[in-house]
């Protein structure tokens, strides 16, 4: 597991995580590893956007569709 050392947090930003931290029962080094593990997990939106371009096209075929939303309103 890799080690990471963040300077010149300002005053305010630290004293809020902390109170965040303190609330959640955790430590201040718990707390900003879960953010940064929850920021890691999500991906951005052009990384979104490259796995639905990477995505087989959907063939469309316009009478299966009418035939289907004439079937779903019956």
């Amino acid at each position: 597991m890799g080690t990471m050392q963040i300077r010149d947090v300002p005053d305010a930003t630290e004293r809020t995580l902390k109170a965040r931290a303190e609330r959640e029962g955790k430590s201040l080094t718990a707390y900003v590893r879960d953010l940064l593990n929850e920021e890691a997990a999500t991906p951005t939106l052009d990384e979104v956007m490259a796995r639905i371009a990477a995505d087989e096209p959907v063939p469309y075929d316009p009478d299966f569709v009418r035939e289907t939303m004439r079937e779903g309103r019956r």
